[in-house]
């Protein structure tokens, strides 16, 4: 048997991580802008996640969702007061694409419709519901285009609101940092707007804060730059540093109905462990304000050397979610950034570089970074 051949590999093999780098099987070491795809939340290898994931584990790894399991309690205490949201509930399962999942669901459980609104470039999973509301044709399976959704361009309110008048929307999701979308913000100006909105006709907002979210904007959550209080948060990627977990979080105004949502593997021992470490790391290193100052720095740095490098064509992002929009295939300078100046970067369409690292990146990683960039455009 052999792989099924879905992603274009780099011929490289990570076999370690500390921090904000990682080393291929030669020993070679690379700079980590990367952080495996917006995953690495506290950094690789950190010793205390090791410390509580093993410790965990040998106690026990997994036991069915039947039982009271007082981990996920902790975890729902903790989360909520650091994020702000201790009134929340929370539903934990797997991964990104069954947060959205559930959480368009739920929305549509509760007022019974089945229209949503969704970004122009928008992503928000490969399941089901989940890649009906992403704006990709390529990956949408004829079984999945339910007619379901209509799609917006981003900070366009009047289109919005002409659309949530007909009173018809069961949900609107939305990035307010746009990922696979390019690193797209959303303006506070639209974000109130379009809240106010559904609040008025009765539809459900649901902020899907996978990538953009949990520390990464610099704040816990990348719509708290914008004063807004969606309906439901969804996160995953950096909630277990690795781990496969995601959740929802649901306003109090929703009443659970037994059977209506359900998970085998979701918030089982060891997943908990894994994001209860994430978050003693948060608090003890400071990660969002670190966050929000090494990115608030790698950005304006870019914006100097785009001043003197004419294949910038801007620098958009905030905290450490930052996208370098380039005039030339992003290929062209995420290859020799890999093989050449031994460092990792995500992308974006066909020529924005993504810079998604661990938020435990420091400034002098960013200075480091900036040099391997320089080169490369020369």
């Amino acid at each position: 048997m052999k792989l099924f051949d879905v992603y274009p590999l780099f011929d490289v093999n990570i076999v370690k991580g500390k921090g904000c780098k990682v080393w291929d099987e030669q020993g070679q070491e690379y700079l980590d802008l990367y952080g495996g795809h917006a995953v690495i939340s506290i950094g690789h290898a950190h010793p205390h996640y090791i410390e509580k994931v093993t410790e965990q584990l040998n106690k026990i790894g997994f036991y069915s969702n039947s039982v009271i399991n007082k981990l996920q309690v902790e975890l729902a205490e903790r989360l909520g007061k650091i994020s702000g949201y201790d009134d929340y509930q929370l539903f934990l399962i797997n991964s990104g694409a069954e947060a959205n999942e559930n959480a368009l669901k739920l929305a549509s459980f509760t007022n019974g419709r089945t229209r949503v609104l969704s970004c122009e470039k928008a992503f928000h999973g490969r399941t089901s519901l989940a890649v009906e509301v992403t704006n990709n044709p390529k990956i949408i399976a004829p079984i999945n285009d339910n007619s379901h959704v209509t799609y917006l361009p981003m900070n366009d309110l009047p289109a919005w609101e002409t659309e949530l008048a007909k009173g018809d929307v069961c949900a609107v999701i939305l990035e307010c940092i746009q990922g696979v979308g390019g690193i797209k913000l959303a303006t506070k100006e639209f974000a109130q707007g379009l809240a106010a909105a559904c609040k008025k006709y009765g539809t459900i907002l649901i902020c899907d804060e996978i990538q953009c979210g949990y520390g990464r904007s610099g704040k816990f959550f990348a719509h708290q730059w914008l004063d807004i209080r969606p309906d439901i948060i969804t996160v995953a990627k950096g909630f277990a540093n690795g781990f496969p977990m995601g959740a929802v979080l649901i306003s109090p105004a929703f009443k659970p109905v037994y059977g209506q949502l359900g998970t085998t593997f979701g918030g089982n021992h060891l997943a908990c462990a894994a994001a209860l470490a994430v978050l003693d790391v948060f608090e003890e290193e400071n990660l969002v304000e670190n966050a929000n100052a090494v990115g608030s720095y790698l950005i304006e740095q870019l914006k100097e050397l785009q001043k003197t490098e004419q294949h910038i064509v801007e620098v958009r992002g905030r905290g450490l979610m930052i996208g370098i929009d380039l005039d030339i295939p992003h290929k062209d300078v995420r290859q020799p950034l890999i093989y050449q100046e031994h460092c990792f970067t995500g992308c974006a369409g066909t020529n924005i570089l993504r810079l998604l690292p661990p938020l435990c990146l420091t400034k002098q990683d960013a200075d480091d970074f900036i040099m391997r960039m320089k080169r490369v455009l020369e």
